[in-house]
């Protein structure tokens, strides 16, 4: 995977706009469905048939049903289900599927935890930038998870959509009032927060997660863009900005 390296890449001037990222880039979020795999697999292991990898065909099932389900708990407790159905050739018992409905609302339940340093970044980004937060998932559950981060005040929209793609991403910067030259999109996802708003002739910046979800991954795509370790780096790249 291609990016660049901070030390060399330079902030584009006049940013206006800075799209943020929410799960993982916030607050953790693939750290609780990593648990929770872990989980499936331990609940599915007396079910399981021979030569069976549940986690790998849940990623599977996940992959098929994004189109009906979207992103989002309730769309992966779906396909746990479905699984467990699969990989036990429907042996699986009601008590273990009781389980997964019991894990995947255990995981709606979580706190928001924000990642290390985040409150202050984003307080010192309002001060300078319009925020707007774009997040996949299912809307009840990023809604909440927003009102609860403590960060909502500082964000003049939160746009909660089913992909961030081009069309996506040229839509939110036209509701935003602003030329793409002078919108920065930052996030954990190559896939999602930077090439697609790369090819729409605005700036992104790659934040990486500890854990990255196996659907985001990219084959290396040859794009230069500034990979920074936190939030806190982005301000000061962004104060080294020309003008």
């Amino acid at each position: 995977m291609s990016g660049s390296d901070p030390a060399d890449a330079v902030a584009p001037a006049g940013i206006e706009v800075v799209g943020l990222d929410a799960d993982d880039t916030l607050w953790h979020n693939e750290s609780y469905f990593a648990d929770a795999q872990a989980l499936f697999a331990e609940i599915l292991a007396p079910w399981t048939a021979e030569g069976r990898d549940p986690v790998a065909a849940n990623d599977a099932t996940e992959r098929r049903n994004l189109e009906l389900f979207g992103y989002g708990i309730k769309g992966f407790t779906l396909s746990m289900i479905e699984t467990a159905l699969e990989v036990s050739d429907r042996r699986v018992s009601g008590d273990a599927i009781a389980e997964l409905l019991a894990l995947g609302k255990r995981m709606l339940a979580e706190p928001v935890d924000l990642l290390p340093g985040v409150a202050d970044a984003v307080e010192a980004l309002a001060a300078r930038h319009r925020l707007v937060v774009i997040t996949k998932g299912d809307l009840i559950h990023q809604e909440q998870k927003v009102a609860r981060s403590g960060l909502v005040e500082h964000f003049d929209r939160v746009e909660i959509v089913s992909e961030k793609d081009e069309a996506t991403y040229r839509a939110i910067i036209e509701r935003m009032e602003v030329a793409p030259e002078r919108f920065c999109m930052v996030g954990n996802s190559v896939r999602s927060d930077v090439l697609p708003v790369l090819a729409v002739g605005a700036h992104a910046v790659h934040i990486p997660y500890a854990i990255t979800w196996a659907h985001e991954h990219v084959d290396d795509h040859g794009a230069a863009f500034p990979v920074l370790g936190s939030l806190d780096e982005l301000l000061r790249w962004l104060d080294g900005a020309p003008g």
